[in-house]
């Protein structure tokens, strides 16, 4: 087969448009909730503060907002144009499921975006702040429903198969809380949750850096090194037992993330390493002796399965694999020590005067969004070479289209995402370098939050994790 197919570009392609739309949903979600939080606090205390950094935020949540809709137009019609045989085969399963996300997260968020976003000082303090709850529920209903389908095509439950291979739902309960689901969506979540507490703690270390005595670039540090501290610790162990569910569903995928090709007692942790593909063997390791077994099976004997007990065909491309779990628990890491550094500064009363402490954070800034699209690119080209794992290959699931109408769709939209979110991004790292004051006013009404208006249909994979197949 050739190095590069149409298959592989259609894969390429998905993963392009959804590693660029996978970030916006994931600061919707996290941001909204952070909004609601400043909201409440407002509320109950009255400082002028909380308000402050509340509206300063807003402005910033309506332009990612918007963002997000438009990037995740092009995802549904992929499913269509390169992706047929798979919407054909699967859809009567997860057509439902996205179908209810936008029936009920998105109408729900664009119902009330609007008295969010203007409504403050035109209605009641509490229907604003209703409105503001609704909106941030929104975004964690629009999670659960694509990460139950996502979910779905990596532990399948709860289906019937026609003697043609299309897939039949038998119990939406077993459909909608398949097996990795419990363990992933909160996995996901916190992400989105830690990926905005370090984006909000940058941008206040960044003024900080500017004015030591900037009250909302402090609390919106202060708050950003608590969710470190205490969450980032939390995702670690959420993270524990999706890897063990993961090797209990997906064996291959641990296998690959792992880099181990041989089943051995006492399994070592591969630090760093090369998995050969073709030697079926891990060169230049580093490895812990026993650490993997302890890690993966809590036991210092335990032996965790290699790639060789798989049939060849049946390997995820184990390089990607590794070394983007290695990315993802890498960044982790460093959020929990960042967290604890800043309690320890927090502890000695220096927690805004401390420089190597904010440009820290300012480096941090992006840590959790590049750990999000290495996450996912850890679940996606480990579940290759299936769609739907075990039952759906995604050589099976392409449409029947040439090598060139694909590379032509994929270089049109390369230029055209860096050109249009190129700019989107530009100008909302501009809107964060602008430094919070007091009084900040809110979002004004020409600001481009009308695309949440869209209609519904073609954004049935807003949420942006339901993927084919990534490139490896």
């Amino acid at each position: 087969m050739a190095l590069i197919d149409a298959v592989f570009l259609a894969r390429l392609q998905f993963a392009f448009t959804v590693g660029f739309h996978i970030v916006l949903p994931s600061f919707s979600i996290g941001l909204a909730s952070y909004l609601m939080v400043l909201e409440a606090l407002w509320l109950r205390t009255g400082r002028q503060v909380y308000l402050d950094v509340f509206q300063y935020w807003l402005k910033i949540f309506a332009v990612g907002f918007a963002m997000g809709v438009v990037s995740g137009l092009v995802m549904s019609y992929q499913f269509g144009t390169n992706w047929g045989v798979f919407a054909d085969k699967a859809g009567p399963v997860i057509g439902p499921l996205m179908g209810y996300e936008v029936l009920t997260a998105f109408f729900l968020e664009a119902g009330f975006l609007g008295v969010m976003l203007f409504g403050l000082g035109r209605v009641g303090r509490g229907l604003h702040f209703l409105a503001t709850c609704l909106v941030a529920f929104g975004t964690l209903l629009s999670a659960f429903w694509i990460l139950s389908v996502n979910s779905w095509m990596q532990t399948p439950a709860g289906y019937t198969m026609t003697p043609d291979g299309r897939f039949l739902p038998a119990d939406w309960w077993a459909v909608i809380f398949n097996p990795s689901f419990p363990y992933r969506l909160p996995h996901m979540v916190i992400a989105s949750y830690l990926s905005v507490a370090f984006v909000v703690g940058a941008v206040g270390a960044y003024h900080l850096l500017r004015d030591r005595q900037n009250q909302a670039a402090r609390l919106m540090f202060s708050m950003a090194m608590w969710m470190a501290v205490i969450v980032a610790p939390i995702q670690m162990m959420v993270g524990d037992q999706h890897g063990l569910n993961t090797l209990e569903h997906q064996p291959a995928k641990i296998a690959a993330m792992e880099g181990d090709f041989d089943r051995e007692p006492g399994t070592p942790l591969i630090l760093f390493g090369w998995p050969n593909m073709q030697a079926a063997r891990t060169d230049y390791a580093v490895e812990i002796p026993h650490l993997g077994a302890l890690i993966l099976t809590h036991s210092w004997n335990g032996a965790v399965p290699g790639l060789k007990e798989f049939p060849r065909e049946d390997w995820p491309y184990s390089p990607v694999v590794f070394w983007a779990f290695r990315i993802m628990v890498g960044l982790g890491i460093l959020m929990t020590l960042m967290g604890l550094y800043g309690l320890f500064r927090r502890w000695q009363g220096r927690l805004y005067a401390s420089p190597w402490l904010l440009r820290g954070m300012i480096a941090m800034g992006p840590a959790g969004f590049i750990a999000v699209l290495a996450g996912w690119t850890t679940t996606e080209v480990g579940r290759q070479p299936f769609t739907v794992y075990g039952l759906l290959r995604t050589a099976d699931s392409v449409s029947p289209i040439a090598l060139p109408g694909v590379a032509v769709s994929l270089a049109a939209f390369a230029v055209v995402y860096f050109i249009v979110f190129g700019a989107g991004i530009a100008f909302l790292l501009r809107m964060m370098a602008k430094p919070p004051a007091t009084g900040e006013s809110g979002p004004p009404p020409h600001l481009p939050v009308r695309s949440a208006g869209i209609a519904p249909a073609p954004v049935l994979a807003r949420g942006g994790t339901v993927q084919p197949g990534a490139a490896e």
